[in-house]
Order: structure tokens, then sequence, then C-alpha cells
């Protein structure tokens, strides 16, 4: 089976695990490095809890991600409820002279509602204002209600207090102001009616409700908005791993390309040259060599066309068009690599095994070279000056290919620099790896270095991975 036939194969059965990893941080010396250590934005947390419910009926703070944050709002309003019930029973009865019964009925109309506020606040409010613009009308005609807070008596103001809390963590701007001027609506109306000698609550009720609702809606929109900023940067990085993962395949896809028109070109050429080369040859037999020539061009000439696709970008250099021209590098020219890397001021020592480049395949002997070359770019990104030691060996005549590139702690301080490497970090080399059917392994030292350890297999080029 041939290496182009292999590699869609390879990447289907991996398909899984491809997303998993194209999800992961690269870590320190990948593309998409974070600083560690780091815990979310305590902001974040807040935001995530006052955030509006998703959907009707949804209890405040319900996507919290704590319990107790979850049950919060319903504790906090059963503790009013209990409290502000008998408080309101015994001041209508024994401040305003109201009736037993109808201090009791008025009690629980104007408080037991607030238990349906914190998941759907707009019918409680309905049901609160009615209840309290009846208990105005009846205090009207108390018997102690002169001298006394009237229309809204201090248990009824706080009561309502804790629905507008409700409303501004959960309604919109709109509603909102509507609920406010309605409140006030509500007290100019009953102003009409007012008893002698009370002192009236209609402006206190009116400004305190407007500046809670005002309080509350703003945290209300401090919350989402942190929230949206939160999905936006989430399907930002998401969409950032995506493209960097494509455009690396994209490029392993150009360099392969070479490598396969190379074998393509020796194959027509062998096969238009047969009838020269043998004589004598049957004409059943040049017919056979003339149309495996032909099938060679023809295959070279969609793959010419499926890279132009790739090199649609415009890029120059060993990218673009011009990267024809030269052969594609492989394990014999990582010594070139290290030299070049040492005369820029990186320390780095290699070891190279004699028959490490021997029989390789050219899949292989790219991926390794590529591998070093974007593990000392990254050495020098986020290293400078940290002693580097590269190593390229063979488990075993005819076995694996091992690399690995570790490097100590950063001697001079960390800057951003122009690297030679393809600027993909960790991405570019799992795909590689992956290729090959090898693995990858990397990670920080204790002592505050980098390993990266890759292998790449040369016995198994037949077989799937597992």
């Amino acid at each position: 089976m041939s290496l182009k036939a292999r590699i869609p194969a390879r990447v289907r059965n991996r398909k899984a695990r491809e997303q998993q990893e194209s999800r992961e941080p690269d870590g320190p010396h990948g593309s998409g490095a974070r600083p560690e250590g780091r815990g979310p934005d305590p902001l974040d947390r807040f935001a995530v809890v006052l955030r509006t419910p998703a959907r009707p009926g949804e209890a405040l703070f319900a996507r919290a991600p704590r319990r107790w944050q979850r049950r919060l709002p319903f504790t906090v309003v059963g503790i009013f409820v209990i409290t502000l019930l008998p408080v309101t029973i015994s001041v209508l009865t024994n401040d305003y002279g109201v009736n037993g019964g109808w201090a009791g009925a008025l009690g629980v109309a104007q408080t037991v509602p607030l238990l349906l506020a914190v998941t759907r606040p707009v019918p409680a409010w309905g049901m609160v204002l009615f209840a309290d613009v009846v208990g105005a009308v009846l205090l009207i005609g108390a018997d102690r209600v002169g001298g006394q807070t009237w229309p809204w008596p201090p248990m009824v103001i706080v009561g309502y207090q804790v629905l507008m809390v409700c409303l501004g963590l959960r309604e919109s701007i709109r509603t909102l102001v509507q609920v406010w001027l309605a409140t006030g609506a509500a007290g100019v109306v009953l102003g009409f009616f007012e008893p002698a000698g009370v002192t009236n609550t209609v402006a206190l009720q009116f400004v305190l409700g407007g500046a809670v609702l005002a309080l509350t809606g703003a945290l209300r929109q401090l919350g989402d908005a942190r929230q949206r900023i939160a999905e936006q940067e989430s399907i930002s990085e998401a969409e950032r791993a995506r493209r960097t993962l494509l455009e690396e395949r994209a490029r392993i896809a150009r360099e392969l390309h070479d490598v396969v028109a190379h074998h393509m070109s020796v194959i027509t050429v062998q096969a238009d040259s047969a009838p020269y080369r043998l004589p004598g040859m049957a004409e059943p037999v040049r017919e056979e060599f003339a149309a495996i020539a032909a099938g060679a061009r023809e295959s070279l000439g969609e793959m010419r066309r499926l890279l132009t696709v790739l090199r649609g970008d415009g890029t120059n250099g060993a990218d673009g068009a011009d990267g024809e021209r030269f052969p594609q590098p492989g394990i014999g020219r990582i010594q070139q690599l290290v030299e070049a890397t040492v005369r820029a001021g990186q320390p780095v020592e290699l070891s190279l095994a004699s028959a490490a480049a021997e029989e390789v395949p050219p899949a292989v002997d790219l991926s390794a070279y590529r591998i070093v070359q974007e593990a000392l770019a990254n050495v020098v990104r986020h290293a400078p000056g940290a002693r580097t030691r590269v190593s390229v060996t063979r488990s075993a005549p005819g076995g694996d290919v091992l690399v690995l590139v570790v490097n100590g702690p950063a001697r001079d301080a960390v800057v951003e620099v122009e690297s030679s490497g393809t600027g993909h970090g960790l991405v570019g080399m799992r795909e590689r790896v992956r290729l090959t059917g090898g693995s990858l392994d990397t990670g920080p030292l204790p002592d505050g270095g980098f390993r990266v350890a890759a292998r790449l297999p040369l016995n198994d080029a037949e077989k799937e991975p597992s």
C-alpha cells in the first residue's frame, strides 16, 4: 500500500483522539502557551452566579457552580417570608387596629407570593402589588391608622424590596422600568384617598424600589456581559486551535507532495525508458509499461492541482511555489540545523547515530527533521540560553527512530523572537508523529526545563496503528 493511500486511513482511525488533542493547550513549548497555575477570575465566577436564567421558570442562580449558591435564593426568600408573615399580622392587628381575620389574610397575601419570585418574579410582583393595594384600601378605615405610615407599612416596603431584587436579577430593562412606573402610579392613585394624620410613604417606596432595581439590574447585566465575553473567548480559542491544526496538516501535505512526487517521477521515467533499456520486449509488455507511465503522469498532474489549492495563500519559500525546486530535508541535515542554532547563540549538543538515517522512509525522515527543528525553535523562543541536548538514534537495526530534545531552564529573559520552526509548536509535532503511527511525549522537567521525545516506527509501515 502506498504512503498516499495509508495517510487517510490513519487519520480516520484516530479521529476521536485528534479532536481531543486539538482542544488541549500546547503548554510552554506550544503555539498557544498559557501561564500555568492561574485560576479563574473572581469576577468571572461572580458573573456565572449572576447571569440571567436561560429558561422560563428556572430559579435564580440555577446555573451557579456550587450547590449552596443554587440554594441561596430559596434560603434568603424563605427567611424573609418566615420573618415578615408574623410581623405583618402583628403590626396590622396591634398598631393599625385591623380585624384579626383580615390581618391574617393580608399577611399571607403580601408575604407568601415572595416564594414564587425566585422562579417567576413577574407573577409574584403582580400578586404582591395587588395585595398591597388592597391592604392600603383596608387601612383607610382602620381604627388606629392616624399617626402610622400609609399606604405602605414598613413590612410591606421590606417585602417589596425583596421582590425588586428578584426582578432586577432576572428581567429585562424594559420590564424593570414598567414595574417601577406601575409602583409609582399605584402610590399616586392611592394618594388621592390619603387618611388624615398619616405619614405618606409613596415617595419612599418609589425611590427605594427604583434604586434596588437599578443596582440589581446593573449587576445582572454585568454578569451577562462577562459570561458572553467568556463564551466568545472559548469559541475563539477553539477556532484558533482548529485553524492551527488545519494549517499544520496542509503544511505536512505540501511537504509530502514533494516526497511522493519524487517517487512518482522515478516510476514515470523507469516505465518510459523500459523499452530502451530492455531490448526485445514483447508488444503487450511495452503497452503495459506505457500504461504505467501514463497513470503515473496523470497522478502527478492531480497532485500538482491539489498542491495549487493547498498553496493558494500566496506564500513563498519553503511553503510556496519556489519550495518545489529544493528537496525536503531529513535526518542527514539535522547536524546543519544544530550548527545554525549554535551560531545563533543557543548552546546545543547533538548526538546523531550513524545508522539513524539508513533505510528510513521519506515520511519518517522528514518528520524527524521537522520535530527537531520545531523543538529547537521553541527552545530559542521560550528558554533562550538554556543548555539543550538533541539525540537521534535507532532502537534496533530496522527498528524505530527515537528523537529526543531536552533543554534546561531559561538562562536569559524570555523574549519572543523570529524562529525557523513552522510556528505551530506541539500541534505540528503531534500531526507528524501521528502520520507515521508513532508516539510523542512532551512535558516540563522538575528543574524548569522541557522534554520532547518522539518515537517514529519503521517496521510497521504496512499495519494500521491501533
